[in-house]
């Protein structure tokens, strides 16, 4: 399933399997709405049932294929190895959950995979992962899979932040994305040469944005997360289109920071231990080379349940 720029995706096909025309499609419907309501009393349900306890949640994955730039939180190529994922709306959280990471455990294995989009049909409990990071957990021919998911608080980083300025900013509006955070993001603020800081606001697409802008810059952004990680950024120029690194982590002793609760520690001691174990058993990641409309409904067709999300 491709997304847009807008987080609108196509719509799933109601009968993947059978290839029935639109013509047929009521009477079939009417048919399955006959045959559901008698089968209720004896069958499973067809899909995983969503539940969630003490942050871990279960439900289903499904696999998709992202153009590079086009998911939904704006970020850049691939994220994290093309190991990524898409959240249904309200684990989306109008972009608060951009950036953070979730481990996906299901029938052969975990994975970590970064959220980089949105999936509008998904349910809440259905992840959509990308390609590289199903075929951590399940063969691809799979399709859909029952998983179980948790967030992973302060994951490992794999560099220092970056900032990159939304083209067509000018110094009466500003949008900042900023990429490397590890944990979501929780408030932007932004000083310029004048000083005193202005908080941005989340869009949906990932951007924090200042709707009257923030002059000519330089600036400097200050980042907070939920865990009360705290860093610094000085010299963001206004360079629309560019993304720029800096030498600040958003945690760790180089980051100006705060130190993480000793409960965040102890969490995240037990979660580096888990994803020792399951990269010593990851199989490699896959091509990308399908198309994703292709993709998506081999995918569906070789789902051995029709979709919760049809």
């Amino acid at each position: 399933m491709a997304h847009s720029q807008h987080g609108i995706r196509p719509a799933r096909r109601r009968f993947p399997r059978w290839g029935i025309g639109a013509a047929a499609a009521a009477g079939v419907a009417a048919v399955v709405a006959i045959a559901v309501g008698i089968s209720q009393a004896t069958a499973s349900p067809a899909c995983a049932s969503v539940t969630s306890s003490a942050g871990q949640t279960s439900g289903e994955a499904t696999h998709y294929v992202l153009t590079p730039g086009d998911g939904n939180c704006s970020y850049p190529g691939l994220p994290n190895g093309g190991l990524f994922v898409a959240l249904s709306p309200g684990e989306y959280d109008g972009s608060a959950a951009c950036g953070s990471f979730i481990e996906v455990t299901g029938p052969d294995g975990s994975v970590t995979a970064e959220v980089v989009d949105q999936c509008p049909p998904c349910q809440a409990g259905h992840v959509d992962l990308s390609e590289a990071a199903f075929e951590r957990i399940a063969p691809l021919a799979a399709g859909e899979v029952p998983v179980t998911y948790h967030t992973i608080v302060d994951p490992p980083l794999a560099s220092a932040l970056s900032v990159l300025v939304k083209t067509g900013s000018n110094p009466y509006y500003l949008a900042l994305l900023p990429i490397g955070a590890g944990n979501p993001v929780a408030s932007v603020q932004v000083s310029g040469p004048g000083g005193g800081w202005q908080s941005l606001t989340r869009t949906s697409y990932g951007y924090w944005l200042a709707s009257g802008g923030a002059g000519a810059g330089p600036f400097t952004v200050r980042l907070t997360d939920p865990e009360g990680h705290q860093a610094t950024l000085p010299g963001i120029t206004l360079s629309p289109g560019v993304l720029q690194p800096t030498s600040v982590p958003m945690y760790g002793t180089a980051a100006a920071m705060a130190p993480a609760s000793p409960a965040a520690k102890a969490k995240t001691k037990h979660q580096h231990r888990r994803r020792a174990r399951t990269r010593r058993t990851a199989s490699p990641a896959p091509s990308h080379a399908t198309p994703p409309r292709q993709n998506a409904s081999a995918a569906l067709a070789a789902s051995p349940t029709p979709s919760c999300t049809s």
